[in-house]
């Protein structure tokens, strides 16, 4: 059986950082359903890229999934464009599904950063997507999506990965979250809270879970 998911979050502090040197490479081997670009984005692209080191893990962790299981990739590296079209094209949505209307304009900014992270040219504190250590994934079993229970993409407080934890709803869904996230943190990722199927090596979110240096700038 896997482990029950925790009550994590992220708090945004001050991290340090020793950046590396390590290429975005193409992910060819894993599915990988380009969903921006079959929205129609105008920044989007029907490939995909991972650091070097974030797709080694990757396949270190496709490897512990009992047979018959797979991963599908949605999302992986972001440009600095497409992550401010997705920022603003996902705004006024999240206001609406989160009754965001009467918070300022700051604190709109913050509850949103949680789901869509704001696109500023910073290499520090550089979007997870933008550096090339996050990936947005689900499972497969035979071809066949496993029940994660939400949309990907879907802005509910059903993402959040915890979520079936606490709300004792669907024991397989809970199964099917746990089984991604026990993979993925074993080899080395970190979850970011909220979405269920975003996971970070090297990026900001892993430096501040793992109290460890930032190792990838944003890719500007």
């Amino acid at each position: 059986m896997y482990e029950e998911i925790p009550n994590i979050k992220i708090i945004d502090e001050k991290v340090k950082y020793k950046f590396i040197d390590s290429p975005l490479v193409e992910v060819t081997d894993i599915e990988y359903v380009p969903y921006y670009y079959n929205l129609g984005l105008k920044y989007s692209t029907n490939r995909c890229f991972l650091r070097k080191e974030v797709l080694d893990k990757l396949l270190e962790a496709r490897n512990l999934l009992p047979e018959g299981y797979d991963f599908k990739i949605l999302d992986g590296y972001r440009s600095i464009e497409l992550q401010e079209e997705l920022y603003y094209y996902y705004y006024d949505k999240i206001i609406e599904e989160f009754n965001l209307d009467n918070l300022s304009k700051k604190d709109k900014e913050l509850f949103i950063n949680q789901y869509v992270a704001l696109p500023k040219k910073d290499n520090i504190y550089a979007p997870a997507h933008t550096t090339g250590g996050a990936v947005d994934l689900v499972l497969t079993y035979k071809g066949k999506d496993l029940d994660f229970g939400v949309k990907f993409d879907e802005f509910t407080d059903r993402t959040q990965t915890n979520y079936y934890e606490i709300n004792d709803i669907s024991d397989e869904i809970k199964n099917n979250r746990r089984m991604l996230y026990n993979v993925m943190t074993k080899v080395g990722f970190t979850n970011l809270p909220s979405e269920c199927w975003h996971f970070d090596y090297g990026d900001k979110n892993w430096a501040i879970l793992k109290k460890d240096n930032i190792l990838y700038k944003g890719q500007f």
